[in-house]
């Protein structure tokens, strides 16, 4: 369900503005992508938890009553610092 390309939008806390940020999801592992960065993590039910060095993040997402977006929240260590939405650009995501 989570397979696909999102775009990500701040919608509250520490984030930074977003602009330009995506996701791509594929099975069990997905990038976020923002310019020249990329953090790689991997897909554990609704959870989003990254590899090294973003080690200790990890985003909790859940759908709203339309499946092609998402709220999220993001987390480092347990802590909730910001929250974000994914919206679907695209139905193919990491090959």
């Amino acid at each position: 369900m989570l397979d696909g390309v999102w775009a990500v939008r701040r919608t509250g806390g520490a984030l930074p503005p977003l602009f330009g940020m995506r996701k791509e999801i594929g099975g069990g592992r997905g990038m976020t992508i923002l310019g020249p960065l990329h953090a790689r993590f991997e897909v554990r039910g609704n959870e989003f938890h990254y590899r090294a060095p973003f080690t200790g993040l990890v985003d909790i997402v859940e759908p709203t009553s339309d499946n092609s977006v998402y709220n999220g929240r993001a987390k480092f260590r347990g802590r909730e610092f910001g929250q974000f939405e994914l919206r679907k650009l695209a139905g193919r995501g990491l090959s």
